[in-house]
């Protein structure tokens, strides 16, 4: 007997993992429990346009002031 988990969307199985075995068997399909959250995440992640997205960094990344200033190593490979 062997067991891999698969999400059901209605019309098709799609396996989470590589299925095992070859061949013809026998399958016994067990539904657990719906997926709300995950499908929520979803449906909730194609409600948000990208204008939501735009600056939610703000602050919190930084480049410091030498940034685009040469290496010390490679200086040798610019002259």
């Amino acid at each position: 007997m062997q067991a891999i988990k698969a999400i059901f969307d209605g019309v098709h199985f799609k396996p989470k993992q590589p299925i095992p075995v070859s061949g013809q068997y026998e399958v016994v399909i067990t539904f657990l429990e719906p997926m709300k959250d995950e499908i929520a995440g979803v449906e909730q992640a194609k409600k948000h346009s990208r204008s939501a997205f735009i600056g939610s960094w703000k602050d919190k990344i930084w480049m410091s002031e030498d940034f685009n200033e040469p290496l010390d190593e490679m200086r040798e490979y610019m002259e």
